[in-house]
């Protein structure tokens, strides 16, 4: 029988962590109480610490043993992980924390399968979450009060918590998986071109659309390591920008490692790979003054890409895709790789991008599955749209 976890440092939030899993059970839900404390635990729980501990690549002493309570609280993270995903009994997971349990617990979280119920109460859920949730689906709740003991309005919470992860864990959505679903990345500088894409392939596919945000790209490589896409239209590939130039919205060095990996049929562009994303002018760094920008809105800047700095994000991709193996047909849009980017626009820069096709050829090995292909297009032409979803159709069933 599937069970919930209920998860939380022991040693000092005993009495919200039995109170929590006293409310599942109530609600109907089998519980499994999970402590990744440090110290002895103030209540009783199912899974002790050091069995957690054990589960450290290093044993429980590089988790227990360690003097400096930052290295014990990462290393019970990694330990959790490891407990976590070697379990095949979970019906969602639950965790209450501060800052330490709260890194802890999210730790194991997000190794854990997308849909898999989380929900995670904390001090800090209201705060800036992305390093908790990253690309995982985490339900971050706040605590409003401090866990510090029980109180009028922490019961509330608590039990709010243990009723939604109860009706989660009994209810479990159904997966419909009549057809393959693919990875499709989309800017809102290029949403006419993967719309138009979306539109000729959801008859045969469940096309799953990421805002090309950098969490987008890699959520959508996440769903590639885990076999979840049968193949990905990478149309906009301007994460590569703000990872080489600082900019908000940035790609990780494993940007198209998962493609490596798995050798999906792959099909991929230079989508506004003319612009790095700032916020709010005043945080543009000092070094770019002087530079082209324009106004998205007034929380987002974008600066145009320059001619070397184009030559530098061709030579990056080509040689990411130098290490893919499966079939890969990168495709130039002549004409302009953005909304912006087109003729009469406010980054039409032909030398630019010139430079960027002439970076991409040089360093991009062809082989008989590897392939660049130049369109006279602009990224955002119809054309482009067909021309993507043939060469799709034309690997993914040759």
């Amino acid at each position: 029988m599937k069970q919930i976890y209920v998860v939380g440092t022991a040693d000092t939030k005993g009495e919200e962590l039995a109170y929590l899993a006293a409310c599942i059970e109530v609600a109907g839900g089998a519980v499994v109480r999970v402590d990744v404390g440090i110290r002895e635990p103030q209540t009783s729980v199912d899974v002790r610490a050091d069995a957690v501990a054990a589960c450290h690549p290093d044993g429980a002493g590089a988790v227990l043993a360690s003097g400096d309570r930052g290295t014990a609280v990462e290393a019970m993270g990694t330990a959790f992980a490891r407990f976590l995903v070697e379990r095949q009994d979970i019906a969602g997971v639950i965790g209450i924390g501060g800052g330490g349990g709260t890194s802890i617990i999210t730790a194991g979280m997000r190794q854990l399968p997308l849909g898999l119920p989380k929900i995670m109460v904390s001090t800090l859920a209201s705060g800036d979450v992305a390093p908790y949730v990253d690309v995982s689906d985490i339900v971050m709740m706040p605590s409003v009060t401090d866990m510090a003991g029980l109180n009028r309005l922490s019961r509330v919470i608590l039990h709010n918590a243990a009723q939604a992860i109860t009706a989660m864990a009994r209810r479990p959505a159904e997966v419909t998986a009549s057809k393959p679903a693919l990875g499709l990345t989309m800017f809102g500088v290029t949403t006419p071109a993967v719309s138009a894409m979306v539109e000729r392939l959801r008859a045969d596919y469940d096309c799953l659309v990421f805002h090309a945000t950098g969490t987008g790209g890699r959520a959508m490589e996440k769903l590639a390591d885990s076999e979840l896409v049968s193949g990905v239209l990478d149309i906009t590939t301007t994460e590569v920008c703000d990872l080489l130039f600082g900019g908000v919205l940035p790609a990780t060095s494993d940007r198209f490692g998962a493609i490596a990996r798995k050798g999906l049929p792959y099909v991929g562009s230079v989508g506004a790979l003319d612009m790095v994303n700032f916020w709010a002018p005043e945080t543009v760094p000092e070094r770019y003054a002087g530079r082209l920008f324009y106004r998205h809105n007034p929380n987002v800047t974008l600066m145009r890409t320059t001619s070397a700095e184009c030559a530098q994000i061709g030579r990056w991709i080509g040689d990411k895709l130098n290490l893919c193996h499966g079939p890969v047909r990168f495709l130039i849009p002549e004409k302009g790789v953005s909304a912006l980017d087109i003729e009469g626009g406010p980054f039409f820069d032909p030398q630019a991008d010139a430079a960027l096709f002439a970076s991409l050829e040089a360093t991009v090995k062809p082989t008989a599955s590897r392939r660049i292909i130049r369109l006279p297009l602009h990224i955002n032409d119809p054309h482009f749209a067909e021309a993507a979803v043939a060469a799709y159709r034309d690997i993914a069933n040759p």
